[in-house]
Protein backbone atom coordinates (compact mmCIF):
# COMPACT_ATOMS: atom_id res chain seq x y z
CA UNK A 1 0.00 0.00 0.00
CA UNK A 2 1.35 3.43 -0.95
CA UNK A 3 1.04 5.65 2.15
CA UNK A 4 2.41 8.62 0.18
CA UNK A 5 -0.47 8.38 -2.31
CA UNK A 6 -3.06 8.18 0.46
CA UNK A 7 -1.44 11.05 2.39
CA UNK A 8 -1.43 13.21 -0.75
CA UNK A 9 -5.11 12.50 -1.37
CA UNK A 10 -6.09 13.24 2.24
CA UNK A 11 -4.08 16.47 2.23
CA UNK A 12 -5.83 17.72 -0.91
CA UNK A 13 -9.22 16.71 0.49
CA UNK A 14 -8.64 18.69 3.70
CA UNK A 15 -7.69 21.74 1.65
CA UNK A 16 -10.93 21.75 -0.38
CA UNK A 17 -13.07 23.63 2.15
CA UNK A 18 -10.61 26.54 2.20
CA UNK A 19 -10.62 27.06 -1.58
CA UNK A 20 -12.86 28.90 -4.02
CA UNK A 21 -14.72 27.01 -6.74
CA UNK A 22 -11.94 27.16 -9.35
CA UNK A 23 -9.24 26.15 -6.88
CA UNK A 24 -11.44 23.26 -5.77
CA UNK A 25 -11.74 22.01 -9.35
CA UNK A 26 -7.97 22.09 -9.75
CA UNK A 27 -7.43 20.09 -6.55
CA UNK A 28 -10.21 17.64 -7.45
CA UNK A 29 -8.51 17.06 -10.80
CA UNK A 30 -5.34 16.09 -8.90
CA UNK A 31 -7.37 13.91 -6.52
CA UNK A 32 -9.00 12.08 -9.43
CA UNK A 33 -5.59 11.27 -10.87
CA UNK A 34 -4.52 9.86 -7.50
CA UNK A 35 -7.70 7.74 -7.36
CA UNK A 36 -6.87 6.31 -10.80
CA UNK A 37 -3.53 5.07 -9.49
CA UNK A 38 -4.89 3.46 -6.32
CA UNK A 39 -5.03 -0.29 -6.01
CA UNK A 40 -8.06 -1.98 -4.42
CA UNK A 41 -6.56 -2.02 -0.93
CA UNK A 42 -5.74 1.70 -1.05
CA UNK A 43 -9.16 2.54 -2.46
CA UNK A 44 -10.99 0.65 0.31
CA UNK A 45 -8.85 2.25 3.01
CA UNK A 46 -9.70 5.79 1.86
CA UNK A 47 -13.34 5.67 0.83
CA UNK A 48 -15.10 4.81 4.04
CA UNK A 49 -18.25 6.25 5.56
CA UNK A 50 -16.32 9.04 7.32
CA UNK A 51 -15.19 10.53 4.00
CA UNK A 52 -18.74 10.57 2.61
CA UNK A 53 -20.03 12.13 5.83
CA UNK A 54 -17.37 14.84 5.55
CA UNK A 55 -18.42 15.60 1.97
CA UNK A 56 -22.03 15.83 3.10
CA UNK A 57 -21.06 18.24 5.87
CA UNK A 58 -19.05 20.40 3.43
CA UNK A 59 -22.05 20.59 1.08
CA UNK A 60 -24.37 21.47 3.96
CA UNK A 61 -22.03 24.26 5.11
CA UNK A 62 -21.57 25.43 1.49
CA UNK A 63 -17.85 24.78 1.68
CA UNK A 64 -17.98 22.44 -1.34
CA UNK A 65 -19.82 23.49 -4.49
CA UNK A 66 -22.35 20.88 -5.65
CA UNK A 67 -20.91 20.65 -9.17
CA UNK A 68 -17.47 19.91 -7.75
CA UNK A 69 -18.95 17.40 -5.30
CA UNK A 70 -20.68 15.44 -8.07
CA UNK A 71 -17.52 15.55 -10.19
CA UNK A 72 -15.33 13.81 -7.63
CA UNK A 73 -18.10 11.47 -6.44
CA UNK A 74 -18.80 10.37 -9.99
CA UNK A 75 -15.12 9.61 -10.46
CA UNK A 76 -14.99 7.69 -7.17
CA UNK A 77 -17.99 5.63 -8.32
CA UNK A 78 -16.47 5.02 -11.76
CA UNK A 79 -13.23 3.75 -10.21
CA UNK A 80 -15.17 1.74 -7.60
CA UNK A 81 -16.71 -0.29 -10.43
CA UNK A 82 -13.47 -0.64 -12.42
CA UNK A 83 -11.55 -1.73 -9.33
CA UNK A 84 -14.37 -4.19 -8.52
CA UNK A 85 -14.93 -2.81 -5.01
CA UNK A 86 -18.24 -3.80 -3.38
CA UNK A 87 -18.21 -1.98 -0.05
CA UNK A 88 -21.43 -0.25 1.02
CA UNK A 89 -20.12 2.78 2.90
CA UNK A 90 -21.77 5.33 0.62
CA UNK A 91 -25.28 3.92 0.98
CA UNK A 92 -25.05 4.04 4.79
CA UNK A 93 -24.04 7.70 4.76
CA UNK A 94 -26.14 10.86 5.09
CA UNK A 95 -24.65 11.90 1.72
CA UNK A 96 -26.61 9.09 0.08
CA UNK A 97 -29.82 10.38 1.67
CA UNK A 98 -29.04 13.89 0.42
CA UNK A 99 -28.46 12.69 -3.15
CA UNK A 100 -31.62 10.59 -3.23
CA UNK A 101 -33.64 13.56 -2.06
CA UNK A 102 -32.03 15.86 -4.64
CA UNK A 103 -32.74 13.39 -7.47
CA UNK A 104 -36.45 13.31 -6.64
CA UNK A 105 -36.67 17.08 -6.15
CA UNK A 106 -34.81 17.90 -9.38
CA UNK A 107 -36.95 15.48 -11.36
CA UNK A 108 -40.17 17.08 -10.05
CA UNK A 109 -39.25 20.55 -11.27
CA UNK A 110 -41.50 21.72 -14.07
CA UNK A 111 -39.40 24.73 -14.93
CA UNK A 112 -35.67 25.41 -14.69
CA UNK A 113 -34.86 21.71 -14.42
CA UNK A 114 -31.09 21.25 -14.68
CA UNK A 115 -30.83 18.06 -16.73
CA UNK A 116 -27.03 17.90 -16.61
CA UNK A 117 -27.11 18.17 -12.83
CA UNK A 118 -29.76 15.44 -12.67
CA UNK A 119 -27.58 13.20 -14.86
CA UNK A 120 -24.63 13.74 -12.51
CA UNK A 121 -26.78 12.91 -9.47
CA UNK A 122 -28.13 9.74 -11.07
CA UNK A 123 -24.66 8.58 -12.11
CA UNK A 124 -23.29 9.13 -8.60
CA UNK A 125 -26.24 7.26 -7.12
CA UNK A 126 -25.95 4.17 -9.34
CA UNK A 127 -22.14 3.98 -9.41
CA UNK A 128 -21.65 4.38 -5.67
CA UNK A 129 -24.62 2.43 -4.35
CA UNK A 130 -25.06 -1.34 -4.70
CA UNK A 131 -28.86 -1.14 -4.91
CA UNK A 132 -31.69 1.31 -5.49
CA UNK A 133 -35.43 1.82 -5.13
CA UNK A 134 -37.91 1.58 -7.97
CA UNK A 135 -38.83 5.26 -7.56
CA UNK A 136 -35.23 6.33 -8.14
CA UNK A 137 -34.66 3.84 -10.96
CA UNK A 138 -37.72 5.15 -12.79
CA UNK A 139 -36.00 8.55 -12.78
CA UNK A 140 -32.41 7.47 -13.37
CA UNK A 141 -32.91 4.98 -16.22
CA UNK A 142 -34.65 7.28 -18.74
CA UNK A 143 -32.37 10.15 -17.72
CA UNK A 144 -29.14 8.20 -18.31
CA UNK A 145 -30.39 6.51 -21.48
CA UNK A 146 -31.09 9.94 -22.91
CA UNK A 147 -27.57 11.01 -21.98
CA UNK A 148 -26.12 7.83 -23.53
CA UNK A 149 -28.01 8.34 -26.80
CA UNK A 150 -25.92 11.36 -27.80
CA UNK A 151 -24.35 10.66 -31.21
CA UNK A 152 -21.43 13.11 -30.95
CA UNK A 153 -18.08 11.36 -31.22
CA UNK A 154 -15.85 13.78 -29.34
CA UNK A 155 -13.66 12.16 -26.69
CA UNK A 156 -15.31 14.12 -23.87
CA UNK A 157 -18.84 13.24 -25.02
CA UNK A 158 -18.04 9.55 -25.43
CA UNK A 159 -16.52 9.49 -21.95
CA UNK A 160 -19.80 10.82 -20.56
CA UNK A 161 -21.70 8.20 -22.55
CA UNK A 162 -19.44 5.51 -21.11
CA UNK A 163 -20.05 6.67 -17.54
CA UNK A 164 -23.82 6.79 -18.08
CA UNK A 165 -23.89 3.25 -19.50
CA UNK A 166 -21.56 1.91 -16.82
CA UNK A 167 -23.90 3.35 -14.20
CA UNK A 168 -26.88 1.69 -15.89
CA UNK A 169 -25.07 -1.66 -15.94
CA UNK A 170 -25.23 -1.51 -12.13
CA UNK A 171 -29.04 -1.76 -12.08
CA UNK A 172 -29.52 -5.16 -10.48
CA UNK A 173 -31.19 -8.05 -12.24
CA UNK A 174 -33.79 -8.61 -9.51
CA UNK A 175 -35.53 -5.32 -10.36
CA UNK A 176 -38.40 -5.48 -12.83
CA UNK A 177 -38.26 -2.44 -15.08
CA UNK A 178 -41.06 -1.73 -17.55
CA UNK A 179 -39.92 -1.99 -21.15
CA UNK A 180 -41.29 1.48 -21.85
CA UNK A 181 -38.50 2.92 -19.71
CA UNK A 182 -35.62 1.41 -21.68
CA UNK A 183 -36.25 -0.96 -24.60
CA UNK A 184 -36.50 1.55 -27.48
CA UNK A 185 -33.44 3.53 -26.38
CA UNK A 186 -31.34 0.46 -25.60
CA UNK A 187 -32.14 -1.06 -28.99
CA UNK A 188 -31.24 2.20 -30.75
CA UNK A 189 -27.91 2.45 -28.91
CA UNK A 190 -26.94 -1.14 -29.77
CA UNK A 191 -28.03 -0.88 -33.40
CA UNK A 192 -26.18 2.42 -33.84
CA UNK A 193 -23.02 0.86 -32.34
CA UNK A 194 -23.27 -2.11 -34.70
CA UNK A 195 -23.25 0.30 -37.65
CA UNK A 196 -20.89 3.06 -36.45
CA UNK A 197 -18.68 1.42 -33.79
CA UNK A 198 -18.22 4.71 -31.97
CA UNK A 199 -18.77 3.57 -28.36
CA UNK A 200 -15.84 2.58 -26.16
CA UNK A 201 -15.49 -1.13 -25.43
CA UNK A 202 -16.54 -0.59 -21.82
CA UNK A 203 -19.60 1.42 -22.87
CA UNK A 204 -20.74 -1.27 -25.30
CA UNK A 205 -20.25 -4.05 -22.75
CA UNK A 206 -22.17 -1.99 -20.19
CA UNK A 207 -25.21 -1.48 -22.40
CA UNK A 208 -25.41 -5.24 -22.95
CA UNK A 209 -24.94 -5.84 -19.22
CA UNK A 210 -27.90 -3.61 -18.43
CA UNK A 211 -30.00 -5.32 -21.11
CA UNK A 212 -29.07 -8.83 -19.96
CA UNK A 213 -29.94 -7.96 -16.35
CA UNK A 214 -33.48 -7.14 -17.47
CA UNK A 215 -33.85 -10.65 -18.86
CA UNK A 216 -33.96 -12.09 -15.34
CA UNK A 217 -37.49 -10.72 -14.83
CA UNK A 218 -38.62 -10.49 -18.47
CA UNK A 219 -38.01 -13.74 -20.38
CA UNK A 220 -39.88 -12.42 -23.42
CA UNK A 221 -36.81 -10.38 -24.32
CA UNK A 222 -34.98 -13.48 -25.57
CA UNK A 223 -35.94 -13.08 -29.23
CA UNK A 224 -34.75 -9.44 -29.22
CA UNK A 225 -31.44 -10.38 -27.56
CA UNK A 226 -30.77 -13.55 -29.57
CA UNK A 227 -32.19 -12.99 -33.05
CA UNK A 228 -32.65 -9.23 -33.49
CA UNK A 229 -29.60 -7.77 -31.77
CA UNK A 230 -27.41 -10.90 -32.09
CA UNK A 231 -25.70 -10.95 -28.71
CA UNK A 232 -23.67 -14.12 -29.42
CA UNK A 233 -22.22 -12.65 -32.61
CA UNK A 234 -21.41 -9.34 -30.93
CA UNK A 235 -19.89 -10.96 -27.83
CA UNK A 236 -17.69 -13.22 -29.96
CA UNK A 237 -16.45 -10.26 -31.99
CA UNK A 238 -15.71 -8.20 -28.87
CA UNK A 239 -13.92 -11.11 -27.19
CA UNK A 240 -11.76 -11.70 -30.26
CA UNK A 241 -10.79 -8.04 -30.51
CA UNK A 242 -10.08 -7.76 -26.79
CA UNK A 243 -7.92 -10.89 -26.90
CA UNK A 244 -5.76 -9.26 -29.59
CA UNK A 245 -5.26 -6.24 -27.29
CA UNK A 246 -4.51 -8.19 -24.08
CA UNK A 247 -1.29 -10.14 -23.58
CA UNK A 248 -2.79 -13.10 -21.75
CA UNK A 249 0.47 -15.03 -21.93
CA UNK A 250 2.30 -12.45 -19.84
CA UNK A 251 3.18 -13.89 -16.45
CA UNK A 252 1.44 -12.55 -13.36
CA UNK A 253 4.65 -11.09 -11.90
CA UNK A 254 5.16 -9.17 -15.15
CA UNK A 255 1.55 -8.14 -15.53
CA UNK A 256 1.12 -5.91 -12.48
CA UNK A 257 -2.35 -4.57 -11.85
CA UNK A 258 -5.24 -5.66 -14.02
CA UNK A 259 -5.51 -3.62 -17.19
CA UNK A 260 -8.70 -1.95 -18.37
CA UNK A 261 -8.93 -4.40 -21.29
CA UNK A 262 -8.63 -7.40 -18.96
CA UNK A 263 -11.43 -5.99 -16.81
CA UNK A 264 -13.70 -5.58 -19.85
CA UNK A 265 -12.79 -9.06 -21.11
CA UNK A 266 -13.84 -10.60 -17.80
CA UNK A 267 -17.12 -8.68 -17.89
CA UNK A 268 -17.87 -9.99 -21.42
CA UNK A 269 -17.18 -13.56 -20.26
CA UNK A 270 -19.45 -13.10 -17.24
CA UNK A 271 -22.21 -11.65 -19.44
CA UNK A 272 -21.80 -14.55 -21.90
CA UNK A 273 -22.26 -17.02 -19.06
CA UNK A 274 -25.40 -15.21 -17.97
CA UNK A 275 -26.61 -15.27 -21.58
CA UNK A 276 -26.22 -19.06 -21.75
CA UNK A 277 -28.00 -19.32 -18.39
CA UNK A 278 -31.09 -17.33 -19.39
CA UNK A 279 -31.54 -17.53 -23.18
CA UNK A 280 -32.79 -20.91 -24.33
CA UNK A 281 -33.19 -20.23 -28.04
CA UNK A 282 -30.98 -22.30 -30.34
CA UNK A 283 -28.89 -20.15 -32.64
CA UNK A 284 -26.06 -20.90 -35.08
CA UNK A 285 -24.15 -17.87 -33.75
CA UNK A 286 -23.44 -19.78 -30.51
CA UNK A 287 -20.65 -21.66 -32.32
CA UNK A 288 -18.58 -18.52 -32.76
CA UNK A 289 -18.99 -17.54 -29.12
CA UNK A 290 -17.95 -21.02 -27.88
CA UNK A 291 -14.90 -20.93 -30.16
CA UNK A 292 -13.91 -17.51 -28.83
CA UNK A 293 -14.19 -18.66 -25.20
CA UNK A 294 -12.07 -21.75 -25.93
CA UNK A 295 -9.36 -19.64 -27.60
CA UNK A 296 -9.30 -17.23 -24.66
CA UNK A 297 -8.89 -20.16 -22.26
CA UNK A 298 -5.94 -21.48 -24.23
CA UNK A 299 -4.26 -18.07 -24.17
CA UNK A 300 -4.95 -17.40 -20.48
CA UNK A 301 -4.65 -20.83 -18.84
CA UNK A 302 -1.05 -20.53 -17.67
CA UNK A 303 -0.85 -16.92 -16.50
CA UNK A 304 -4.32 -15.46 -15.96
CA UNK A 305 -6.40 -17.81 -13.85
CA UNK A 306 -9.30 -15.43 -13.26
CA UNK A 307 -9.96 -15.24 -16.99
CA UNK A 308 -9.40 -18.96 -17.69
CA UNK A 309 -11.63 -19.90 -14.72
CA UNK A 310 -14.41 -17.68 -16.08
CA UNK A 311 -14.09 -19.45 -19.44
CA UNK A 312 -14.67 -22.85 -17.78
CA UNK A 313 -17.69 -21.47 -15.88
CA UNK A 314 -19.23 -20.13 -19.11
CA UNK A 315 -18.75 -23.47 -20.87
CA UNK A 316 -20.32 -25.35 -17.94
CA UNK A 317 -23.38 -23.08 -18.07
CA UNK A 318 -23.64 -23.54 -21.85
CA UNK A 319 -23.90 -27.32 -21.58
CA UNK A 320 -26.01 -27.28 -18.41
CA UNK A 321 -28.71 -25.01 -19.85
CA UNK A 322 -28.90 -26.98 -23.12
CA UNK A 323 -28.62 -23.94 -25.38
CA UNK A 324 -25.61 -25.31 -27.30
CA UNK A 325 -25.59 -28.71 -28.98
CA UNK A 326 -23.14 -31.25 -27.57
CA UNK A 327 -21.82 -31.78 -31.08
CA UNK A 328 -20.98 -28.07 -31.33
CA UNK A 329 -19.29 -28.11 -27.91
CA UNK A 330 -17.21 -31.05 -29.08
CA UNK A 331 -16.28 -29.52 -32.44
CA UNK A 332 -15.60 -26.14 -30.85
CA UNK A 333 -13.03 -27.59 -28.46
CA UNK A 334 -15.05 -27.14 -25.26
CA UNK A 335 -14.71 -30.80 -24.23
CA UNK A 336 -10.94 -30.75 -24.81
CA UNK A 337 -10.71 -27.53 -22.80
CA UNK A 338 -12.49 -28.99 -19.78
CA UNK A 339 -10.42 -32.19 -19.88
CA UNK A 340 -7.26 -30.11 -20.09
CA UNK A 341 -8.35 -28.06 -17.08
CA UNK A 342 -8.90 -31.26 -15.08
CA UNK A 343 -5.28 -32.25 -15.67
CA UNK A 344 -3.89 -29.11 -14.07
CA UNK A 345 -1.52 -29.92 -11.18
CA UNK A 346 -3.08 -27.28 -8.91
CA UNK A 347 -6.78 -27.58 -9.78
CA UNK A 348 -8.81 -25.94 -7.01
CA UNK A 349 -12.11 -27.35 -5.73
CA UNK A 350 -14.21 -24.71 -7.48
CA UNK A 351 -12.78 -25.57 -10.90
CA UNK A 352 -12.94 -29.30 -10.11
CA UNK A 353 -16.64 -28.90 -9.44
CA UNK A 354 -17.19 -26.85 -12.64
CA UNK A 355 -15.42 -29.49 -14.74
CA UNK A 356 -17.33 -32.40 -13.22
CA UNK A 357 -20.62 -30.59 -13.69
CA UNK A 358 -19.75 -30.01 -17.35
CA UNK A 359 -19.07 -33.72 -17.90
CA UNK A 360 -22.11 -34.87 -15.94
CA UNK A 361 -24.38 -32.62 -17.99
CA UNK A 362 -22.83 -33.77 -21.27
CA UNK A 363 -23.54 -37.34 -20.15
CA UNK A 364 -27.14 -36.54 -19.22
CA UNK A 365 -27.73 -35.01 -22.63
CA UNK A 366 -26.33 -38.06 -24.42
CA UNK A 367 -28.04 -40.61 -22.20
CA UNK A 368 -31.38 -41.43 -23.90
CA UNK A 369 -32.15 -42.94 -27.27
CA UNK A 370 -33.14 -40.85 -30.28
CA UNK A 371 -36.33 -41.59 -32.25
CA UNK A 372 -34.56 -41.40 -35.59
CA UNK A 373 -32.09 -44.16 -36.46
CA UNK A 374 -29.72 -41.64 -38.01
CA UNK A 375 -29.90 -39.40 -34.92
CA UNK A 376 -29.29 -42.43 -32.69
CA UNK A 377 -26.18 -43.37 -34.66
CA UNK A 378 -24.98 -39.78 -34.43
CA UNK A 379 -25.57 -39.70 -30.65
CA UNK A 380 -23.56 -42.91 -30.16
CA UNK A 381 -20.74 -41.58 -32.35
CA UNK A 382 -20.53 -38.36 -30.35
CA UNK A 383 -20.58 -40.24 -27.05
CA UNK A 384 -17.84 -42.63 -28.21
CA UNK A 385 -15.69 -39.75 -29.48
CA UNK A 386 -15.95 -37.94 -26.13
CA UNK A 387 -15.13 -41.12 -24.21
CA UNK A 388 -12.10 -41.78 -26.41
CA UNK A 389 -10.88 -38.26 -25.74
CA UNK A 390 -11.24 -38.93 -22.04
CA UNK A 391 -9.22 -42.12 -22.29
CA UNK A 392 -6.49 -40.30 -24.20
CA UNK A 393 -6.32 -37.63 -21.51
CA UNK A 394 -6.07 -40.16 -18.66
CA UNK A 395 -9.68 -39.52 -17.66
CA UNK A 396 -10.02 -42.63 -15.47
CA UNK A 397 -6.93 -41.77 -13.42
CA UNK A 398 -8.08 -38.17 -13.04
CA UNK A 399 -11.52 -39.18 -11.78
CA UNK A 400 -10.07 -41.73 -9.36
CA UNK A 401 -7.83 -39.02 -7.93
CA UNK A 402 -10.84 -36.86 -7.15
CA UNK A 403 -13.02 -39.57 -5.56
CA UNK A 404 -11.74 -38.59 -2.12
CA UNK A 405 -12.97 -35.01 -2.41
CA UNK A 406 -16.41 -35.70 -3.92
CA UNK A 407 -18.06 -35.63 -0.51
CA UNK A 408 -16.39 -32.28 0.24
CA UNK A 409 -17.51 -30.81 -3.10
CA UNK A 410 -21.06 -31.99 -2.56
CA UNK A 411 -21.22 -30.37 0.89
CA UNK A 412 -19.70 -27.13 -0.33
CA UNK A 413 -21.83 -26.66 -3.46
CA UNK A 414 -25.07 -28.35 -2.34
CA UNK A 415 -25.41 -30.13 -5.67
CA UNK A 416 -24.73 -33.85 -5.77
CA UNK A 417 -21.90 -35.20 -7.87
CA UNK A 418 -22.20 -38.98 -8.44
CA UNK A 419 -19.41 -41.21 -7.16
CA UNK A 420 -19.69 -43.37 -10.28
CA UNK A 421 -18.95 -40.42 -12.55
CA UNK A 422 -16.10 -42.34 -14.19
CA UNK A 423 -18.65 -44.84 -15.58
CA UNK A 424 -20.81 -42.24 -17.30
CA UNK A 425 -19.31 -42.51 -20.75
CA UNK A 426 -18.39 -46.21 -20.69
CA UNK A 427 -21.69 -47.56 -22.02
CA UNK A 428 -22.47 -46.24 -25.44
Amino acid sequence: MSTSRIKRFNKLFCELEHCNEDEQRKKIGEMNEIIDGMNTEEFESVFKIKLYENIDKMIEEKKLQLGNATWILKHIGYCKVLKNVWNRFFEYSTLNERFEKMIVEEDKKKEKKNENFLIDLCECHLLLKNGSSYELLSICIPCLLKSASVKEESEETQKEVEIALLALSRVRQDFFIERELYLKKITEIIEHQQKQRNLSRLAYQSVWQFFMNRFFRDRNLKDVIVNELHFAREAARELEELTRNVNLKRKEVERGKETREEFILIRWLETSGYYFLRCKLENKEYDGLINSIVRIYQAAKDNHREISNQCICSLRIAVQRRVVKVEDLLNGGAVDTVLEEMQRPKLNENMAYECFQFLVNVSYRLKGKEKSENDEMKRKAIKMEIFEKMEEEGYEDTITTFHKIFEFLNKKYFNELPFNISDYFVYV
